[in-house]
């Protein structure tokens, strides 16, 4: 096999319908700059420069090997590309012709003067328009956001609904996307599973429907999330992305990149568990779920009902200094009730759902869950409850924002000295013995999944009541 891909890369990007300026000497710095010259003049379609370069240029005995890339040149082979490349300045010496060259500064405050005198023409001809552009590029939510989101989310927990929290995705979509039109959504040619639609998506065309807020990426995961890492990076846009949780595994290399440029991009990824069903293991989630919670500055959301999900989604547009990450089912999840102090810790990532007495501090044992198996701790809570167990039900829809609670919530969450614990995920189950601690147990995966209805697969893999409430009694 040849040690390097034999694609027509001009061809390719022809076909995609790009600009193509080909055969460029990429150590000729006049047909560089031609070349870019040639892409601003394209104002219709993006450009490709095909450069032609020789790795290790101007290394009379290691270029155009990897002699040059992963190991230093050496005092004599330095010597001899200072000879080949006449360069006679000293290491770390810039000569003051390139100095200023680069310096941009000046050339910097011209254009940021220029800008500013347009941006306060445009403000006095157009106001309004002009305050909404700035509200946008420097990132601030609309003056009514915080009151209308909140009021969505108390309206759900009034009015109960068992949907697939897919489905209360799309619904959370709906509400806030009329209050932020800087939303721009998209799916890699998933959106009727992802549910990533709504009443106002209109999708972006080349030629129609520039204007649009829908990005139909085709089946390109890591495309989509590299885009979408771009569309924050410019500014002035909220971005979305959707696919199957599986196929996270496509794009987490541009998720990871997201975090680590600390971007407000916002992955949401559906069919999240065994709860796929028949499609399979190759399509049924794993460990992709504490794979990311692992990712630094990332915050991970897997909520077990409507009102979680719109709390979810309210966290993720909130937060301006990172990416979040949206798990959603699709199979249908029970409402679970709340109290208003309830309500108020779902944004506190894990909090008491169900108390096991009246003076709320000695249970004999804690559940803690996520997602779809929330619905699974609270009825086995309720069978231990009716043998004498003093049962605590924890709801834990991101653990990485209830591990940045002050230790005094978190304690009141998870007793330290409570240590019996059984966590409950259709997930891998490594994950959650950081909570449960080794005297705890875990009803989680240990294995891929198989091909079967879903609700033959929790039965199959232990996600039942009665199996919950034997590991519970192993330990109490």
């Amino acid at each position: 096999m040849d040690g390097w891909f034999t694609d027509d890369t001009q061809k390719r990007f022809e076909a995609y319908g790009w600009h193509v300026i080909p055969a460029v000497d990429g150590h000729n710095p006049e047909q560089i700059l031609d070349a870019v010259k040639q892409a601003q003049a394209e104002t219709t379609k993006p450009t490709l420069i095909i450069c032609k370069t020789i790795i290790g240029y101007g290394s009379p005995n290691k270029a155009n090997s990897h002699d040059c890339h992963g190991a230093p040149l050496g005092d004599d082979e330095i010597a001899a590309a200072r000879e080949f490349l006449k360069w006679e300045y000293a290491p770390f010496e810039i000569p003051a012709e390139i100095y200023a060259e680069w310096d941009a500064k000046e050339k910097g405050q011209v254009a940021e003067k220029a800008w500013e005198e347009k941006l306060a023409a445009y403000a006095k001809a157009y106001p309004e328009l002009a305050a909404e552009f700035t509200r946008r590029v420097n990132a601030e939510l609309p003056a009514n956001w915080a009151a209308e989101s909140q009021a969505f989310i108390e309206h759900l927990q009034a009015n109960p609904a068992s949907i697939a929290s897919r489905k209360a995705s799309q619904n959370a979509i709906e509400a806030y996307a009329k209050l932020l039109p800087e939303f721009l959504g998209g799916s890699a040619d998933l959106a009727s599973s992802n549910l990533t639609l709504w009443s106002g998506s209109k999708p972006i065309r080349a030629v129609e429907n520039a204007d649009g807020n829908y990005i139909n990426y085709g089946v390109r995961e890591f495309g989509m999330s590299a885009i979408m890492n771009g569309i924050a990076l410019h500014g002035g846009f909220i971005p979305y992305g959707a696919t199957f949780l599986m196929f996270m595994e496509y794009a987490h290399n541009a998720v990871r990149m997201a975090a680590l440029m600390k971007q407000r991009s916002l992955f949401v990824y559906t069919h999240d568990s065994i709860g796929l069903g028949e499609d399979g293991p190759t399509h049924q989630p794993v460990e992709q779920t504490s794979a990311l919670r692992l990712i630094p500055n990332l915050e991970t959301w897997r909520p077990c009902d409507q009102v979680e999900s719109a709390v979810a989604w309210k966290a993720a547009v909130e937060r301006k200094e990172g990416p979040s990450a949206l798990i959603f089912t699709r199979q249908n999840l029970a409402q679970m009730d709340r109290t208003a102090e309830q309500l108020a810790n779902v944004a506190r990532g894990g909090y008491v759902l169900r108390h096991c007495c009246e003076n709320q501090t000695c249970p004999d044992l804690i559940l803690i869950a996520t997602g779809s198996e929330v619905e699974l701790a609270m009825k086995a809570a309720d069978v231990l409850d009716a043998e004498g167990v003093k049962v605590r039900v924890v709801s834990m829809p991101s653990t990485n924002v209830f591990d940045k609670q002050d230790a005094a919530y978190r304690e009141s969450v998870l007793p330290s000295h409570i240590t019996k614990r059984v966590a409950i995920e259709a997930g891998i189950a490594d994950f959650w013995y950081k909570y449960v601690g080794f005297e705890g147990r875990v009803v989680g995966m240990n294995s891929f999944g198989e091909s079967a209805p879903a609700d033959q697969l929790f039965k199959l893999f232990g996600f039942t009541v009665e199996n919950v409430v034997a590991k519970a009694k192993e330990i109490l």
